[in-house]
């Protein structure tokens, strides 16, 4: 499902500057309250990229986007595009951002 909620969708798709910083702070304020501030896991597990290793990006991005059954991470679809889940997701795969 991802490789079609995805067609089209790739890094070289830029979101502008503005949109890049506000996806950051929404992953170290938001994400961080679960994942751990520094990302290295707290409720939820680590996003660095050494705990990411055996996920592409498309998956990343459809948890983000679906969320996990049964567990506290809700889905963000509706509050963010697919592209912008697609761009967190490869920069949390890269070390994600100060």
């Amino acid at each position: 499902m991802a490789g079609i909620l995805f067609a089209g969708c790739s890094s070289a798709d830029a979101l502008d500057a503005e949109r890049q910083r506000e996806l950051t702070y929404l992953v170290r304020q938001d994400c961080g309250s679960c994942h751990g501030m520094t990302l290295k896991g707290g409720l939820g597990g680590a996003l660095l990229p050494e705990n990411l290793v055996d996920l592409d990006s498309e998956g990343i991005a459809s948890i983000i986007l679906d969320g996990v059954s049964g567990k506290p991470m809700p889905p963000w679809q509706g509050q963010l595009s697919n592209e912008e889940a697609l761009w967190i997701a490869e920069h949390l795969k890269k070390g994600f951002p100060q």
